[in-house]
């Protein structure tokens, strides 16, 4: 059964409920907004119903099911003890709206992860409001805005971003008005110090970046990155999209930064596929601390008659002074948050254990590539997007041989790993590298995944050109006409299926 609305079933409702507890007049809408004619819903029983969804997901990846090596998005194991902790009734069945003495117990999770964010970032106050990482680059930009607006420095209307950044970077600095100024990379990968100075001047609002970069590379020349966007008087802000990579043994505020994006959902573990539910708090330094969106949770020392969670705390909301105002309905996304805070209680110190598992998962994949490779004489057909000896959470392939050798695209093998079961890494990202495959196997993956995946990796490499341009074969959807689909892009639902 693929298709519930081809599945009338048997005649009748196919659903029972209790009957209504209001007399049934009283639930009639008015005529204006009755239907016509009635809806045509599918009738179906629960274990029709049941088999249904199931056979749904056997259809898609996902990292229940198989090894998910998706660079940049972070896709890894997330805990079942965070669902449970997420689901404990005082938690789960709360209302925004109920007031502060019911939610003393959710306060105090909220005003501990805000504290925990600030200290591993090396930060002095948090929001917990945005619910995305791009959310959280707009909110920090706008903080950033609204500072200089106060100072009274109208003219920095211009942002900073390295030519290997995330869309999302130049995106969300275009949103908040800013012109945007790219800087290239170096011949290794990493910032070009004299590009950067050459395009800083007092129109510079901020220099926006993740370390390590969309390559996977440390920038070792951060500080002095810093050094020179400050020393026009701009700010430095943190993309922390890559933060898995680093937490535990740096932070964004030794180097230089003032204001970072956490990706909850990536580093702490949140499940976020399908395009969320995600969590992208914002960390600032105190100079931006007054400008963050409202409320932030703050405590105060209690008062007679006030029932606490922790002893002679009480916790509360506080509008900052002059605050850019909300950024998402409610106080961001709770649930992520909780199943995050879950992570980070389970896990505490050993958050640095987890970012240098990370740094040797990926490491020891990229090698065991080559070394594959390297056995089975297809060597010749990728090369490293960034010829150094040491990368971090996540490394860059090259198609770009074996594109000019047969035809074969990253795309080509991104399709073939579909076949082999796997979800395929990210494509054509970062733009700097040509034929671009992204591979991040995360911190939650073990050895013996690894060894697997380069051994199918090199697998899919060899295969002959004509079968790649077919794959992939054995998925429930098979290749799609991808130029067609852009030129023609039908985004309606067909009326009669409404």
């Amino acid at each position: 059964m693929n298709n519930l609305w081809d599945h009338t079933g048997a005649k009748g409702a196919g659903y029972a409920q209790p009957a209504p507890m209001v007399p049934e007049s009283e639930l009639r809408l008015a005529t204006p907004l009755l239907r016509a004619s009635a809806q045509r819903w599918p009738r179906l029983s629960e274990p029709e119903m049941v088999r249904h969804y199931t056979n749904l997901s056997r259809r898609n990846f996902g990292i229940d099911t198989g090894f998910y090596p998706l660079g940049s998005c972070t896709m890894k194991h997330n805990p079942r003890v965070n669902e449970v902790i997420a689901q404990m009734p005082g938690i789960c069945d709360v209302h925004p709206h109920q007031p502060e003495h019911h939610l003393q117990g959710l306060l105090s999770i909220f005003h501990e992860m805000q504290h925990m964010l600030a200290v591993c970032a090396g930060m002095d106050e948090v929001t917990l409001q945005p619910v995305a990482g791009a959310q959280g680059e707009f909110t920090a930009v706008r903080c950033i805005q609204e500072y200089f607006r106060e100072r009274g420095e109208s003219q920095r209307t211009r942002i900073v971003v390295p030519d290997s950044a995330h869309g999302t970077n130049p995106a969300s600095a275009a949103m908040a008005g800013f012109e945007i100024v790219e800087v290239p990379s170096t011949e290794d990968g990493r910032i070009d110090l004299e590009a950067l100075a050459a395009v800083l001047d007092d129109t510079i609002a901020a220099m926006m970046i993740t370390n390590p970069n969309t390559l996977g590379l440390f920038e070792t020349d951060i500080a002095a990155a810093a050094e020179l966007v400050h020393g026009v008087g701009g700010q430095m802000y943190y993309d922390g999209a890559n933060f898995n990579a680093i937490i535990g043994r740096t932070s964004p505020g030794l180097m230089g930064f003032d204001a970072v994006h956490y990706n909850l959902h990536k580093t702490f573990s949140q499940p976020h596929g399908g395009g969320g539910p995600g969590s992208g708090p914002i960390g600032v330094k105190a100079h931006l601390a007054p400008f963050l969106p409202g409320p932030v949770v703050d405590v105060r020392a209690a008062e007679d008659g006030e029932r606490t969670v922790e002893a002679g705390r009480w916790f509360h909301w506080r509008e900052p002074e002059h605050s850019i105002g909300k950024v998402q309905q409610w106080h961001g996304n709770a649930g992520a948050v909780l199943r995050c805070w879950a992570f980070y209680r389970r896990y505490g110190r050993d958050l640095r254990t987890m970012s240098e598992h990370a740094v040797l998962n990926a490491n020891y994949l990229r090698h065991a590539i080559h070394r594959e490779a390297k056995d089975a004489g297809v060597d010749h057909l990728f090369v490293d997007g960034a010829r150094t000896d040491v990368a971090k959470h996540e490394f860059t392939l090259s198609m770009q041989p074996a594109k000019e050798a047969l035809g074969v695209t990253a795309m080509d093998i991104a399709k073939g790993l579909l076949d082999m079961g796997y979800m395929a890494p990210t494509v054509y990202f970062p733009l700097v590298v040509p034929e671009c495959l992204m591979i991040e196997p995360t911190e939650t993956e073990a050895k013996d995944t690894l060894d697997q995946f380069a051994k199918d990796f090199v697998a899919v490499v060899g295969t002959d050109p004509e079968t790649l341009h077919a794959a992939p074969v054995t998925t429930p959807v098979r290749r799609v006409d991808e130029v067609y689909a852009a030129r023609n892009l039908c985004l309606r639902v067909p009326e009669e299926d409404l």
